[in-house]
Parts: structure tokens; sequence; C-alpha cells
């Protein structure tokens, strides 16, 4: 703790000393026993930095991983392909899809229902109103002006779609400049057959559209179904399959396809097949962000540009981060084939840094030969998936009893006990601080008080004696 002196120059000056500048001086040797918590807290900040940032990294490996051991994961990702692809092209195929090869004849396109009126003038003023079903549903009426809209194709249109009777209505131009209305069934289908009501078929309600300014011809303006809805007609794998959609996803569970064109004589060719590229992509991806935890560990056991040390150099922590992972790397599992990670292409990098490299070629090898093999590796239990998931959640910061979670929690329970003894500190200091300044304005008062004092004196002892000290 440093000296602390008052400057007030002569006793009879009168001058006094500066109270604040002496008061924040005392405070200042005061706070110098804050200095150790104050470092010690700065070092724990640092180490929970750098302990945050490892257990975010070991977190982005163990998602890594998981894409791995999910069985629904990247292991499980499909891919296919169509020997002719003007008569079906394949949209997806899921976890679920079994490899194999499929083959497809397709017999007829599905199509959708839709019907049309004659051409009309579209100013024209109709009356009367439309009935029509969707399939095997009920009847349904639609009269010109319903839900107050024009007398007019586009009145009768918006009529149509506001009472949601199964279809799209709209009105389409002719070149000459007449105009229909298009009724499109919402239903793909055979199910989405549409039928308008005549005399025939719906003798109680036919449908009366007419137009009163141009008479037409056709009862009902010649509305009628101008394309019946279909079923698409398939043979897969020597099994009749209908579909009312030209996308079709019921025939090979798991996979998506899209029917172009119909060829009775042309047999498709569909192989579905294990999506290696994207499990090569996703293996790739772990290797990476190993290296990457592996460099980030490497780095603390270091001295930074002024020589100081890394906030985790030397601690337990550290050396067991290193051990876990370099040990879970390096084992062996089972007898099989793929029972390491070097029968997969991954093996140690010779600068001994704990950091590893992937022989594409070697993986892809293993993928091609031994498939079902290097999924149980991922995904059976025992086996190197699930292991190294358990050493990753007790090394990260995923688990309340994982390596870097209780480390923080240990430097968490220090910091509160140092803020603690801070807080302590400055709370004696505020006092003393306030006590002092009181004693100290004081005690300034009566220097700057004294010049007054000798005054009166003199003034005394000349009244008593008569003695002038002015004139000597």
């Amino acid at each position: 703790m440093g000296a602390v002196g008052l400057n007030f120059g002569s006793a009879t000056s009168g001058a006094g000393f500066d109270v604040t500048a002496t008061v924040n001086q005392i405070v200042t040797n005061l706070q110098a026993v804050e200095k150790p918590w104050k470092d010690q807290l700065t070092s724990l900040q640092a180490r929970d930095t750098a302990l945050s940032s490892l257990g975010t990294q070991l977190s982005s490996l163990s998602t890594d991983l998981q894409n791995l051991t999910d069985f629904n994961g990247t292991l499980a990702y499909k891919t296919g392909s169509s020997s002719d692809t003007n008569i079906l092209s394949l949209s997806s195929a899921n976890a679920s899809a079994i490899s194999g090869t499929h083959t497809i004849i397709v017999q007829n396109l599905a199509q959708t229902s839709s019907a049309a009126t004659d051409a009309v003038t579209a100013s024209d003023t109709l009356t009367g109103g439309i009935t029509c079903k969707i399939g095997n549903g009920s009847w349904q009426t639609v009269n010109v002006g319903d839900g107050n809209t024009a007398h007019t194709l586009a009145g009768l249109s918006a009529a149509i779609n506001l009472a949601s009777v199964g279809v799209t209505a709209s009105v389409l131009t002719n070149a000459d400049g007449t105009a229909r209305i298009s009724l499109v069934s919402k239903t793909s289908g055979a199910n989405g057959e549409i039928t308008i009501a005549d005399a025939t078929n719906h003798a109680a309600s036919p449908t009366t559209l007419a137009d009163s300014t141009t008479a037409d011809v056709n009862p009902g303006l010649g509305l009628a179904t101008i394309q019946d809805g279909k079923d698409a007609k398939m043979q897969v794998d020597g099994v009749s399959v209908t579909s009312s959609s030209n996308t079709v996803s019921n025939a090979i569970p798991g996979v998506v396809f899209q029917l172009l064109s119909a060829n009775q004589n042309a047999t498709v060719q569909v192989i579905i097949a294990n999506d290696t590229k994207s499990i090569e992509t996703a293996i790739n991806t772990f290797v990476t962000d190993y290296n990457a935890v592996m460099k980030a560990i490497n780095s603390q056991e270091s001295k930074d540009s002024s020589g100081n040390p890394e906030p985790l150099y030397g601690t337990a922590v550290l050396a067991h981060l290193q051990q876990g992972l370099q040990s879970a790397l390096s084992s062996t599992f089972g007898s099989g084939t793929i029972n390491s990670l070097i029968s997969l292409g991954i093996t140690a990098n010779p600068s001994a840094d704990g950091s590893i490299s992937l022989n594409a070629d070697t993986l892809s090898a293993a993928l091609n030969a031994n498939f079902s093999m290097v999924v149980s590796f991922f995904q059976d239990a025992g086996m190197f998936g699930p292991r190294f998931s358990t050493t990753l959640n007790n090394l990260g910061s995923s688990s309340t009893k994982s390596a870097i979670t209780l480390a923080l929690k240990e430097d968490s329970r220090q910091e509160a006990t140092l803020n603690g003894n801070v807080s302590r500190q400055e709370a004696q200091i505020d006092t003393q601080k306030t006590n002092l300044t009181a004693e100290l304005n004081l005690a300034n008062q009566i220097l700057q008080s004294i010049p007054q004092q000798i005054q009166q004196v003199n003034e005394m002892y000349s009244a008593i004696t008569g003695y002038n000290s002015k004139n000597g």
C-alpha cells in the first residue's frame, strides 16, 4: 500500500488541502487488496470463454455424429433413377425406401375432369343456373347472380367459386372476342369426374343456364364435360396399380415419381440405391469438425503472443478432453470387415497433433461393398456410433455431469466467492470513505480557520497591551 501525505503548505496560510484528491488516493490504496481477486476473476472468465467455445464445437461434432447414428438420418437416405425419363421421372426416395430395381409399365396417365359452355359474348346477360356433381358426390346448383354477382360470364364464374362446389371456374376468352365458362375439377382422377345435370340424369333440377341477349342453340348454354376424369394405370413389378394423380406415391414404398407419358410397350426400370454421396459428405463433415475441435484443444497448450499461457494451459479438463477423444477414435469394434475408422479410410495424421484425415476412395469402396456393415458400425449398440456419442456427451456441455459443464460450475463457484470478496471490500471502503471524508473535511475547515484565529488573538493582545505588531 502506498503512503498518503497531506500537502497544504504553511499551516497558517489558510489554504488547507484538497480533501477529494486525498480521499481518492487513500481509497485507491485500500482497493489494492482487491487486485489479486480481480486478476483471478479475469483468469476464470477467460477459462469460461475457452470452455464454452470448446463446448460449442463438441456440440457441432455431436450433431454430425447424430446424422450418422439416427436410423432415419443420412445413412437411410436413398437416391433413384429412371431408365426412361420421357415416360417416368423420379421425384424423391425417403428413408423408408428399400434399395432395389423395379419395373414399371405406364398404361395410361391420370386426367382431371373439365367442362365448358358454348362461346358467347362476354357481356351478354345470362339467366338460370348450373347443376353438377363431382364423382359420386351430391348434386349442387349455382344460379346466375348468386352472391350478388353480375348476370354475366364473369359473374357466374365468381358465383361458382364462392359456392365451393368442387370445381374451379374461370372465363376463357377466344381470339374473336367471344368467351366461355371453363370448369376444372379440384379432384384429379376418376373420383373428380364432373357430371352436368340434364333432363336425363337429373330431371328434378337440370342445368337451366341460358343467354338472354343472344339465344344459344344448345340447352344449358352447351355446358358439358369435355374431358373425363381418369386414374393413372400402371404395372409395378407385375402388380396393377392405379393413382388419381400422375404424381405417384403409392406404388413403391417411400418413393415418389412423376408419370409423363403412357406406353404399354415400354418397360421402365426404376433403380433405388443408397445415397452414398450424401453419406460421404456427412462423414467428411464429421472429420472436418473433429479436426477443428482438436485444433482448438491444441491451441490451449501454448502461450499467446505476449508470452502468457492460454486460459486452459495445464488444466486437467484439457487433458481429459484430449485423452477421451483420441481413445474413442482409435478403438476397434467387433471382428467384421468394418470394425474401426481405419476401415472407412479415416486415419491419424503423421503430425501427431490428434487430427485425422479421410481417404475418399477407401470410404467409397467400403460403402459400395459393405454398406450394411457401415450402418452397423455407426448405429448398432456397442459399436463406434453409440460409444462415441456417449464420449461426446461425457466431455461436452450437453450433460449436467459432463467434463466441460462441471468445469464451468467449479469456475462459477470460485467466481461467486471472489465477487463476494470484492463486494464486501467495496462496502467497507465505501463506509471508510464516508467517514474519512467527514473527518478530513473537519480538519480542513480547522486549517482554513487558523489565520482568522491568529488575527483574533492579535487584536485581543493589542487591545490589552497597546502593542501593535504592524507598528513594531
